[in-house]
């Protein structure tokens, strides 16, 4: 049995994809709300990218990868890729690719970026 230690320290890939998808939505609403450059929009952006960067750091590449996503508009992200689908999602949300640039690695980025 996994002790709740455990549990808090090493969540599973699907406690982490829900989380970012839940924080996402959580920033996407602070954004209308109160702006880009509110404190809660910042935090809740910084906290999805700390999920995100958690995730890919436990789990990439075996069961998550980046790859660029080139149907986005504005500025080049990543999309966080499911090897296997997780409900009914394939992907961990967004990152944009200058944000991967100050919070990953180099070895990193190509470790992660391996399919």
């Amino acid at each position: 049995m996994i002790s709740e230690t455990a549990k808090l320290f090493y969540p599973s890939v699907e406690k982490l994809v829900n989380e970012i998808v839940a924080v996402n939505h959580a920033w996407k609403v602070a954004r209308k709300l109160f702006g880009e450059d509110s404190p809660l929009s910042i935090s809740s952006q910084d906290l999805k990218t700390c999920l995100q960067v958690r995730l890919l750091r436990s789990y990439a590449p075996q069961q998550v990868y980046l790859i660029e996503d080139k149907e986005s508009e504005g500025e080049p992200l990543y999309s966080l890729r499911l090897r296997e689908p997780i409900g009914n999602r394939l992907y961990a949300e967004h990152l944009p690719i200058r944000v991967a640039k100050k919070v990953l690695t180099d070895k990193e980025l190509q470790q992660f970026q391996k399919i």
